[in-house]
């Protein structure tokens, strides 16, 4: 999912700054940032920026473009809301970039691809759970923690793998075979952590997750 500086051309680059610089200005303007300013939630939010910058640092690959690694991207976005993970996740990509692990050329295509497209993906999957399915709290854990989770990453990999067909760096035939096939492995992976964690933060410390309520997932139930 990290792509390198130099494996599309120039303008890919320059294009995905263009659209995600207004994205971030965007984000940090609608961000609740009132919520941090209590101690333990601005904890909670900057340990998980350690946590994943620490993750993402820990990837796999075997050629420029093609490494994968865990996301949180679900889990972020379950628990601060879609602007906050945005800005989060931008941030765990610029510390992974400053230690090396991707170029900072390349850091805006990165973060759309894995901090847009990943919230993205997480933000409408909870939004069509909360409209279609009932409001219970083993729905919000499985549905939402693990299986969103792993659609997630799964839907981030193809995006990212389309992205690299239609600049030209690789043939569709051999990401479908060598490639994409692995982030069914890893959607399994992010499925398990982010569930457990889901799971975790809903019984023990459910303030911490702003789209879970006590009210509408355990009253009555």
């Amino acid at each position: 999912m990290n792509l390198p500086d130099t494996l599309l051309g120039d303008g890919w680059y320059w294009a995905a700054w263009v659209v995600w610089a207004p994205l971030f200005a965007r984000s940090l303007f609608k961000a609740p940032w009132g919520r941090l300013g209590d101690s333990g939630q601005l904890n909670v939010w900057l340990g998980m920026i350690v946590l994943l910058t620490l993750v993402w640092s820990l990837q796999a690959g075997v050629k420029p473009g093609l490494s994968m690694h865990l996301l949180g991207a679900t889990v972020f976005t379950l628990s601060f809301g879609p602007y906050l993970a945005f800005v989060g996740l931008s941030l765990v990509l610029l510390a992974t970039s400053l230690n090396g692990g991707v170029g900072l050329f390349a850091y805006a295509i990165n973060a759309l691809l894995m901090a847009g497209v990943g919230v993205l993906l997480s933000q409408t999957l909870y939004r069509l759970v909360v409209r279609f399915l009932p409001r219970h709290f083993f729905i919000y854990v499985f549905v939402n923690g693990f299986f969103a989770a792993a659609l997630t990453v799964i839907g981030v990999g193809f995006v990212a793998a389309l992205l690299l067909v239609v600049a030209g760096a690789y043939e569709w035939d051999y990401l479908a075979t060598e490639y994409l096939p692995y982030f069914l492995l890893l959607g399994f992976s992010e499925a398990w952590l982010s569930g457990m964690l889901m799971t975790l933060f809903v019984i023990y410390r459910p303030h911490w997750v702003c789209t879970f309520d006590d009210a509408s997932y355990l009253a009555n139930k």
